[in-house]
């Protein structure tokens, strides 16, 4: 029982290679943004999976994080579905439904996490990958406020190593 290659997996395959990254984090009150950067390497498992594998610099850390992203179709279930885990969050993320827009560029994947507010609580999250070009991505993140509109909180620009 071997999954098949479909177009969704195609889409996917645009990953695929070494990255470098920047994003502005955000800034605590009073201070100025961080800058942030690192790389990414994006290999494929098959055409069927994709791992998403980084490091760099995260907001007031001295250290250097790592990151792991799994991203995939599932066919039954008719969405994009993966997984993301970082050494700085003690929890796997899991991304239940992604969907690519009209343009076939912009994919946004949806998950629940902890409130940036430090209740305890749990909110819904959206990470949207967008392509700008064969070697130019952005990842914008972004959390539900309680009254039910989206706040972007961090844009990551990916830029493809020659």
């Amino acid at each position: 029982m071997f999954a098949e290659v479909r177009k969704e997996h195609v889409w996917l395959q645009r990953l695929v290679g070494e990255w470098t990254w920047e994003a502005e984090g955000p800034a605590e009150p009073g201070k100025e943004p961080e800058t942030l950067g690192g790389t990414e390497t994006v290999r494929s498992l098959g055409g069927i999976w994709f791992l998403l594998e980084g490091e760099g610099r995260m907001c007031g850390s001295e250290g250097t994080a790592q990151m792991v992203m799994t991203l995939g179709y599932d066919a039954q279930k008719g969405h994009y579905v993966g997984t993301w885990i970082g050494t700085m969050v003690g929890m796997l993320w899991v991304y239940e439904r992604g969907d690519l827009d009209e343009s076939g560029n912009i994919l946004t994947l949806e998950a629940d996490g902890p409130s940036m507010s430090g209740d305890g609580s749990i909110t819904r999250y959206r990470d949207i990958i967008e392509f700008q070009g064969d070697d130019v991505r952005l990842l914008r993140s972004q959390t539900r406020d309680a009254d039910g509109e989206w706040r972007e909180f961090m844009q990551t620009v990916y830029r493809r190593k020659s």
